[in-house]
């Protein structure tokens, strides 16, 4: 099929392809971060197409990095999500709309599209639908380039108040948010959140929020420990002990809510995914207790107490990333409900987006929620 040459109102020329998306001429490259199917970082310009119907064509103002996407870019999978060829990384985005009905809009990104024919999606639960295309996951590009496509369905209108490095922190609120539905927390009833990486200190804010009280973290590193006394400081730190077993760090977690198993957490938040932290998640809740897994870990754990979780009644669950969150997120930050504004430790320019990804990736760096973002001032 040869290109067809397309005459639009604005004067623009555009040329449409064989696969039905048009090529737009832009003010400005498009630079995007890849990650390779032999897990490589690779910086490329790629090309930018005009916005089909039902989608909006966005300016990405910040993409936040993910655990996941340092995973991708490590191990080349995510359980069943192989990075099989080369794709663009980053979901945790907001941006301006460019071109779609009047445009103009600040806009947050809600990654995932799903399919909306299936049986889950007809229930509303469109976050399990297998036919989602989720920015970010091979093969669907990501957010971290200056221009991408996404259904207008899928976009959430920031208000003035929140700007787009807030914007960017709804994708880990959201997941945050869902955890947190999920698990029930009680007023005055005590919690444990298991990490101080940026889920874990999101989730720490969100059960101060809701009343649960008192509240443990836990991590392994005493600056992030800190930094989680310092962001919510109603908060007790437990350092967890590396020459203990999980019963025995869960004792001394125990400990700490005072005597007697009347007294022990009700809920525990689970945000590393780490399998030695997930059985003791499972020792610390009282017994008829939830365990709320919300970190990514292996695709299989051997050695999770199987008999304790029976005999204790211990409610384990799970969530996969979120639905119906968005705007109740957006009215949290807007709203001053939660503020999560100190959680964003470094920016790095577009163009340096491979030095974001490696200093995130090294745990000396000090780095909390790390940005990619993109001041230019472009249209079309």
């Amino acid at each position: 099929m040869a290109p067809v040459l397309l005459d639009q109102p604005n004067g623009q020329q555009m040329v449409k392809t064989a696969d039905d998306r048009v090529p737009l001429k832009v003010s400005h490259p498009n630079p995007s971060l890849q990650i390779t199917a032999d897990q490589k970082l690779k910086s490329v310009d790629t090309p930018v197409y005009a916005p089909k119907p039902g989608e909006a064509l966005v300016h990405i103002k910040a993409t936040g990095i993910c655990g996941s996407d340092l995973h991708f870019w490590k191990t080349g999978r995510i359980g069943s999500l192989v990075f099989e060829g080369d794709c663009t990384i980053g979901h945790e985005a907001s941006g301006i709309v460019l071109q779609c009905g009047e445009g103009g809009d600040r806009v947050a990104v809600e990654p995932g599209v799903p399919c909306e024919h299936c049986f889950l999606c007809d229930e509303g639960r469109y976050n399990l639908c297998d036919d989602v295309q989720f920015a970010g996951v091979y093969p669907y590009e990501g957010t971290m380039q200056r221009y991408k496509n996404h259904p207008a369905k899928w976009l959430h209108k920031l208000p003035d108040n929140v700007t787009f490095a807030e914007g960017a922190l709804l994708e880990p609120l959201s997941v945050v948010m869902h955890g947190v539905k999920s698990a029930g927390l009680s007023l005055g009833r005590g919690v444990v959140v298991c990490g101080a990486g940026p889920i874990g200190l999101i989730a720490l804010a969100a059960a101060r929020a809701s009343g649960a009280h008192p509240i443990v973290v836990t991590d392994l590193e005493p600056a992030r420990l800190a930094f989680a006394k310092e962001f919510v400081p109603s908060c007790i730190t437990y350092e967890v002990d590396r020459t203990k077993d999980s019963q025995g760090n869960a004792e001394a977690i125990r400990a700490l809510f005072g005597s007697g198993e009347y007294f022990a957490p009700e809920t525990i938040l689970e945000c590393t995914g780490v399998e030695s932290s997930v059985c003791t998640a499972a020792y610390t809740a009282r017994r008829g207790g939830t365990v709320m897994v919300i970190g990514v870990g292996k695709a299989i754990m051997n050695n999770l107490p199987f008999m304790h979780i029976s005999l204790a009644e211990i409610d384990l669950r799970f969530i996969n990333r979120y639905r119906d969150t968005w705007p109740p997120a957006v009215a949290c930050l807007s709203g001053g409900i939660l503020d999560l504004k100190k959680l964003v430790s470094h920016r790095f320019p577009l163009e340096k987006a491979q030095d974001a990804l490696h200093l995130c990736a090294d745990t000396r760096n000090g780095s909390i929620k790390v940005l990619v973002v993109d001041e230019q001032d472009v249209s079309l």
